[in-house]
This record gives C-alpha cells, sequence and structure tokens, in this order.
C-alpha cells in the first residue's frame, strides 16, 4: 500500500538549534500515528512543516505516492490535510462560525457554518454556541472550534497537536470514538499527545522524538505508561513530593462572590471558600462554567465588591491585580500567549509584566531582570538558546515552564493557577507539580484550577467543583474518590455544608 503521507530526511534549523534532524518517516492510510516527545523535541515543528505553514531547510515530503510541496496550510488544506494546533490559530474579535467559516476549502455561509457547527458538536460531544465571540470563550470551548473545524474539511491526514488538553474525559472519550471512526474509513491520524494513556488506547504506532531525531518507533499497546515515559525522556521522571505539614491560618477568603455573567460567559454565583496557608486547593470542573471569571475576580482582572474577597483579613475585592501582587497574591493564567506573556517579547522582558523588583524609580533593572530569568531557565529546565528568545517561539511546554517558574520564584504568599501543566510532557509536569508542592510547604496558600482530575488529587488536600458557576464544597481528596469528582462536575453534589 502507498503510504499516505511519507517524509524523507527532513530538516529544520532556528538560531541556536536544530528542530528537526533528518526525520524519516511514513504513515498509511487509516493509521493512526502518535508522536511522542518532551517539550521542544521538535514535534509541533514537524507538523507545521507537513501543514505547510513552516518550510524544512532540507528534505523532501510526497503525499498519496505524489511530491508535496506546499507554501501554505490553504494549500495543505487543499490537497486533503488539516491540523488542530496547540496555540489555537483562531481571531479573538470573531465568532465560532466565523472562525471555522475561514478555514473551509468549500463556499459556504455563516449561517450553513452555525447549523454543521451545531450537528457535529451534538454527534461528537463537543458543544460551542456558533455565535459567541472568542475572546469570550474558555480555552477548552476554543479547542472545541479547533476540532470542528478540522473535521469539517473532511480530511484525509488530520494532525491533532494535544487536542485533549483542556477537554473534558467525556469529550475525550467520543473524541477518540470520532477518531476510530474515521481511521477506519482511511483517514490517517497524526496524534501529538503527553498524555501516555491515550496514546496507548488511541495509536497504532507510535514515533518517538528526542531532540529532533526520531529515536524509537514502538507499538504503545505493549508498552506500559513507565516505559513510554522512559523512552520520551531517556530516563524516569521525577517522583512527586509527598505532602507535609499542617494548614494554618485563613489567608485568602471568598464571602458571597457574584460575578454577572454575559450571554456567552459565565458568571459566579455565591461562591463562598476559604484557603489556609501551607495547603493546595484543586477545583475541577468543565471548562466553561465559571471558573475563568472566579480567578479573574480572584487575581483581580475583574473587581468585585471589596467584603467579597479577602486577603489576610483585608478586603481587596475592589484592588487590581498589581495591587494584590504587592500584597503578596500572583496568578498564573490559563492563556499563556497574548494573556501570561506577549508573544514578541523576550522571556527577559516578559519577566517585566509581573516582576515588581525589576523595575525602581521608572527605571527598568535589567541587569537583575536577566538573571532572574537565567534562574527561572535553569530551574525549571527551559529548552532555549538563552534568555533573550522571544516567548512565542518556544514550544507551549516551555513556556508553560517558564511562566510557572516566573511566580513560583518570586516566593508569593498567595498563588492562583490556572491549568498548570496543559500542554506539558510528563517530566515538565513533574517539575512544575513539585515546585507547587515545595511552595506550599514554604506556607503559600494555592489554589489550583484544572481539568486534569489526576493532577488535582495528585497535589491537593482539598478538592472543590464548579458547575455553571456555583462551587461545590471543598472536600479533603482522602474523602473524594474521581468517579465522584466526576459526579460532582454535572452539579450533583450533596448540598448541604458550605465550602470552607
Amino acid at each position: 500500500m502507498t503510504p499516505r503521507l511519507s517524509l524523507r530526511g527532513i530538516t529544520k534549523r532556528y538560531p541556536g538549534i536544530t528542530a528537526n534532524d533528518r526525520i524519516s518517516l511514513d504513515a498509511m492510510p487509516g493509521e493512526v500515528l502518535a508522536v511522542l516527545g518532551e517539550n521542544g523535541a521538535g514535534k509541533s515543528t514537524l507538523m507545521r512543516i507537513i501543514y505547510g505553514a513552516t518550510r524544512p531547510d532540507e528534505g523532501e515530503i510526497e503525499f498519496d505516492g505524489m511530491p508535496f510541496d506546499v507554501d501554505s496550510p490553504a494549500q495543505a488544506r487543499a490537497r486533503g490535510v488539516a491540523m488542530v494546533h496547540q496555540h489555537f490559530a483562531l481571531f479573538d474579535t470573531l465568532t465560532a462560525a466565523e472562525n471555522v467559516l475561514l478555514g473551509q476549502t468549500k463556499p459556504m455561509t455563516v449561517a450553513e457554518v452555525s447549523r454543521e457547527i451545531e450537528r457535529l458538536g451534538r454527534q461528537y460531544g463537543l458543544e460551542v454556541d456558533p455565535s459567541a465571540v472568542v475572546m469570550e470563550l474558555s480555552m477548552g470551548e476554543r479547542q472545541r472550534i479547533e476540532i470542528i473545524r478540522a473535521l469539517m474539511t473532511n480530511p484525509k491526514l488530520l494532525i491533532l497537536d494535544e487536542p485533549t488538553s483542556v477537554l473534558t474525559p467525556q469529550a475525550v472519550a467520543k473524541l477518540f470514538k470520532t477518531l476510530h471512526q474515521l481511521a477506519a474509513e482511511g483517514v490517517t491520524i497524526l496524534f501529538i499527545s503527553h498524555k501516555l494513556d491515550e496514546i496507548r488506547e488511541l495509536a497504532d504506532r507510535c514515533a518517538v522524538l528526542r531532540a529532533g531525531r526520531i529515536v524509537a518507533s514502538v507499538n504503545p499497546k505493549k508498552e506500559t505508561e513507565a516505559s513510554l515515559a522512559r523512552l520520551m525522556i531517556g530516563g524516569d521522571p521525577p517522583a512527586i513530593r509527598e505532602a507535609g505539614g499542617e494548614a494554618g491560618d485563613v489567608v485568602l477568603e471568598f464571602h458571597g462572590l457574584t460575578t454577572p455573567g454575559t450571554e456567552k460567559v459565565c458568571g459566579t454565583e455565591s461562591i463562598s471558600l476559604q484557603v489556609r496557608a501551607g495547603e493546595i486547593v484543586g477545583i475541577a470542573g468543565i471548562s466553561g462554567n465559571g471558573q475563568a471569571r472566579f480567578m479573574a475576580a480572584a487575581s483581580g482582572e475583574y473587581l468585585t465588591e471589596p467584603d467579597m474577597v479577602r486577603l489576610f483579613g483585608h478586603p481587596i475585592g475592589n484592588l487590581d491585580t498589581k495591587a494584590r501582587r504587592i500584597s503578596g497574591l500572583r496568578y498564573v493564567p490559563e492563556q499563556r500567549l497574548g494573556h501570561a506573556a506577549v508573544p514578541e517579547l523576550s522571556l527577559v522582558a516578559n519577566t517585566y509584566l509581573t516582576g515588581d523588583s525589576f523595575t525602581k524609580g521608572g527605571f527598568i533593572l535589567q541587569q537583575r531582570a536577566r538573571e532572574f530569568a537565567k534562574e527561572v531557565i535553569n530551574r525549571f529546565h527551559v529548552k532555549t538558546p538563552n534568555e533573550d528568545k522571544a516567548a512565542g517561539g518556544l514550544s507551549g511546554g516551555n513556556l508553560q515552564k517558564f511562566i510557572m517558574g516566573r511566580e513560583i520564584l518570586q516566593r508569593p504568599r498567595v498563588l492562583l493557577v490556572n491549568q498548570p501543566t496543559w500542554g506539558v510532557d510528563v517530566g515538565a509536569a513533574a517539575v512544575i507539580r513539585n515546585a507547587l508542592m515545595r511552595l506550599r510547604e514554604e506556607g503559600a496558600a494555592i489554589v489550583v484550577v484544572s481539568e486534569e482530575i489526576d493532577e488535582l488529587f495528585e497535589i491537593s488536600d482539598r478538592i472543590a467543583v464548579m458547575h455553571r458557576g456555583r462551587l461545590s464544597p471543598a472536600v479533603p481528596k482522602r474523602e473524594l474518590t474521581i468517579e465522584e469528582v466526576g459526579r460532582w462536575m454535572a452539579g450533583l453534589w450533596p448540598q448541604e455544608g458550605v465550602a470552607s
């Protein structure tokens, strides 16, 4: 059988790094091929080359036995290639339907696209409002738009770069059913994921990249998650620190936090919660159920009545983010590019965003910021040529490690984190989780919003669930099961008691 996709000697170099080093690889019609590797191993670069978004320096590509020389994603789509990007390629000011329309190869009206979005959403469990403006949507909802847009092109080759990173387990199960069906119909699927259980469940074959080279090709169903992790990072990932110590005094409080939503954005309804020094409170929930507005109100990006949020006993609901940072509260938002980091600025310059100690008398203390950026890079194993690299030039996982390190190494007394390990490999996830556990041991109060239920059980002391803007009681994790949290995500928690 002629391979659907053939890569021969694909090489791509950037200043200071070879992202892809003489990669040769075949993918057959109907095959689900997983591409596994650490953050910065070259996976996304390789996918962008196949999709026409990046030109290789060397090598050749064939598609269905014919030369595949494309200069743009539009040309790739016309040949039957679709891609779901890790960093979403969506216009914030357009609606979901308008964004999907831009990716279509056949003429369609907005109304036709809207009907198709609703149909595919119901069929695959990827519901999204076609008329919603993207800037108002959570990252999970944006990811659904990307997947639907790709599916609507009826591709021969479907590239999925971390497609499940912010999807619920139920949505992932429906998506996998869809992907198995597409593969049975002859569609070739290239699947990038750091979730090793997903690779073992979905993929027929797994190509492992390390430092830009393919170092192994295995049947993932005959491997364990541990053996796949060792192939990926060349050794065992760090062990997660055991929680120790007792929680101290209440340092962060929410009293009846109510924030009005909009037609497209879920607000919060009478949330009450206390977070103590030396504990991690994990918040689970399906994306779009008020987590974004809750974190905005907690961080100072959305102002409320002063008494709705209290820090160290003082009302701060009407204080902005800088005032809260000065008081000891820091925030890692969900969206890396454009919110947590400015893509065009260097890593050094990105430390200025939240590094209040890097300015004095209106002047930037550049050398101090540079030394701090170097420390973050070294402590969090960020793969980058140097600290002058633009944030947008890093892989998603490496940028996430930098952003987390930037906030953690400034030793906050309170830390809010939204999706701490989104799109990072198993080794990097362990580094981030251990850093959070270490900060907790030092007495910080930490709130983590995550759609990774396993992650919450791994690092949290107490777990609560958000559903339609309401917050369940925050319960010690030893009193919960993963199945029970799943029920709570549908709003089915005991109504007696108050989150405390």
